[in-house]
């Protein structure tokens, strides 16, 4: 191992006679630079795409959520209460009502969810960080904090106590309708807050107090239809929703943050990997140059082999020579290339100095994970090239 090593070595550092196969070397190794650059540098751009991407439903999207399997609502006892309370990974929970209403305002009508919180939502989710105007819920209160989507189509101000700001949803039972009274129950409410998100968020929720919209659904006030959790930090997620589902007596679905967005991390996620085999692609294409160059150097280094071979070498420490010399080619290449990207992504991360407008950067993020991918990459690939490459030395080429 120590001998066809030292010579790939020796090949690696002192070059060929042919500035022809010197120039072909060194178009592959910067190719390999240039690869591992953008190989990285894509990675963590997508990163921290993601990153922001998904920042504005974690707003929203607690760590557990917990839906009731059949119909709309569960009763939850102080009994109950207490044994969540108890549950070790469970920092905080929030009991919550989700129902989808019909809100109007100065004779413009809008369908939107209202969503009952009680008063440690904000605690279970960062709901405050998206409060774009106004403030956020007080306790037992009237107020509602509205998507900036729905404030726009329904023309809406804040603190309006002038024309009132109403919520309509069906009244539940049988029989026929003779006036809208009898058809919805209606209630008014405060807006005392605006928050900004996505499009599609802006336009979904209307928030109010828990008390409240129990009240406008005719629910008790053990009733709910869904629970919201927060868990400790290093919890055990699996340990907790078992004992979630054991408290609850199976009556809810649980899913975490990952499942409320299945969709949207599945797309991500498709996209991520469609971009890492793209730019794998183009150093595989690069790769092929390397193939080249180690080939011309076995035939420029033919006699060398043959005294090597007559002098009792075997064949496959001849074939290790040149598996090592393209091997280091590709190493020293994705080294120099893997500090660069890691330069300018740091640089990106802390200066910003790409920008996507006057106001904010290009997101990218760091991470050690990408690091091991692209060597990984660049190990498999480089290696698969260098063998291919090597496979040339054989007893037709040193007899003839």
């Amino acid at each position: 191992m120590k001998f066809p090593f030292f010579i790939a070595k020796r090949y690696v550092y002192s070059g060929s006679k042919n500035s022809a196969i010197n120039s072909i070397t060194w178009i592959s190794g910067i190719g390999i630079v240039a690869g591992t650059m953008a190989l990285f540098v894509v990675l963590s751009v997508f990163s921290g795409l993601k990153d922001f991407s998904l920042s504005f439903s974690n707003d929203f999207d607690p760590d557990l959520k917990a839906f009731v399997k059949t119909g709309k609502k569960i009763t939850i006892n102080p009994e109950t209460e207490k044994q969540l309370d108890q549950v070790p990974g469970i920092e905080y929970y929030s009991k919550i009502i989700e129902e989808r209403a019909l809100f109007t305002f100065n004779g413009k009508d809008q369908l939107a969810y209202i969503k009952g919180v009680d008063s440690v939502f904000y605690k279970v989710n960062q709901i405050e960080k998206t409060i774009f105007q106004g403030q956020w819920l007080e306790p037992e209160t009237d107020q509602a904090v509205i998507g900036i989507g729905i404030g726009q189509k329904l023309s809406l101000g804040l603190f309006d106590l002038v024309n009132p700001f109403e919520v309509l949803v069906p009244k539940p039972g049988k029989g026929t309708i003779d006036s809208p009274h009898q058809a919805f129950t209606k209630l008014g409410l405060i807006p005392v807050g605006f928050y900004f998100s996505t499009d599609e968020m802006n336009q979904k929720y209307v928030f109010a107090n828990l008390d409240l919209v129990q009240e406008l659904l005719n629910y008790n006030t053990n009733e709910i239809s869904g629970i919201e959790f927060k868990l400790k930090s290093g919890a055990n997620e699996i340990e907790v929703v078992n004992q979630i589902t054991q408290i609850l007596d199976s009556k809810v679905t649980l899913k975490n943050r990952s499942q409320l967005n299945e969709s949207l991390y599945r797309m991500l996620n498709t996209e991520n990997l469609i971009l890492y085999l793209i730019f794998t692609l183009v150093i595989a294409v690069t790769l092929f140059t390397l193939i080249g160059a180690i080939i011309m150097i076995i035939i420029e280094k033919k006699p060398n082999l043959k005294t090597l071979y007559n002098l009792g070498s075997p064949l496959k420490d001849l074939r290790k020579i040149f598996l090592f010399q393209g091997f280091l080619i590709c190493f020293l290449g994705s080294i120099i290339g893997l500090i660069l990207g890691i330069l300018v992504t740091l640089l990106q991360q802390e200066f910003g100095f790409i920008m996507i407008n006057q106001s904010m950067a290009y997101p990218v993020r760091f991470s050690f994970f990408n690091v091991l991918i692209v060597i990984g990459t660049i190990t498999v690939l480089g290696f698969s090239a260098s063998w291919i490459a090597s496979s040339r030395v054989n007893k037709k080429l040193l007899e003839n």
